[in-house]
């Protein structure tokens, strides 16, 4: 069974559905976020932004975890949508900073304690990973290179540390409510729940030694982003 699962961005939307997960199966979830997890859930705040911060406080939540851990999970995610001439740069570079370079970095400094463990790494990609559109550069950009990030990671740890992709459709989450209203789903919008996307990727985790699930798409069966 997984142990220990340091969640990036487990203070709310997908990473807290994995918290809960992760609790409901009888682990321990380790959360890395700006704002505090649920209560009682050990956490250690950072800016994901800087991305040897992160790498520190991955450090910091296995030493936590008493110094082994058996998985993580990349949930931490921003999106400010709008032309690449109407987006600030400092923005624009944030977006790829969470969603791309700090998946990387938290990883990096994870790789020897799930190589001692033998595992599993989900790193949460989107339907925008494998479908440009218009308006969302930055975020098209971060997801697809967390796309090939993945793939080449897999190939890299075959046989050392599971890895899985996974690639989400829209959530019922708070993560469109700071948008434009322009760039908000609308009232027929489908989009999934949450908890269904923290399932599949709870069997990501707790798959047997020599079997890996290597891509997950998970979308509502009607989302009608889907490509």
């Amino acid at each position: 069974m997984t142990d220990a699962v340091i969640v990036t961005g487990g203070s709310s939307g997908l990473g807290a559905a994995v918290v809960d997960a992760v609790l409901k199966a009888g682990g321990r979830p380790f959360v890395i976020d700006r704002q505090p997890p649920a209560e009682g859930v050990p956490w250690v705040e950072c800016d994901l932004a800087d991305t040897r911060a992160a790498e520190a406080a991955t450090r910091e939540v296995i030493a936590q975890a008493g110094g082994s851990i058996d998985g993580v999970v990349t949930a931490a995610g921003m999106d400010v949508p709008g032309a690449l001439a109407d987006i600030p740069g400092e923005t624009w570079d944030r977006i790829v900073m969470i969603d791309l370079l700090a998946t990387a970095a938290v990883i990096r400094a994870a790789i020897p304690a799930l190589k001692e463990s033998h595992g599993t790494v989900v790193t949460v990609a989107s339907t925008l990973g494998i479908k440009a559109v218009s308006d969302a550069t930055a975020y098209c950009a971060a997801k697809f290179g967390v796309v090939g990030f993945t793939r080449s990671l897999a190939a890299e740890l075959a046989g050392q540390v599971g890895v899985t992709l996974l690639i989400p459709g829209g959530m019922r989450t708070k993560f469109f409510d700071d948008r434009d209203e322009q760039y908000k789903p609308g009232p027929d919008a489908i989009l999934n729940d949450p908890a269904q996307v923290a399932n599949a990727i709870m069997f990501a985790l707790t798959q047997p030694a020599g079997s890996a699930v290597r891509e997950l798409i998970v979308a509502a069966e009607q989302e009608t982003s889907y490509p």
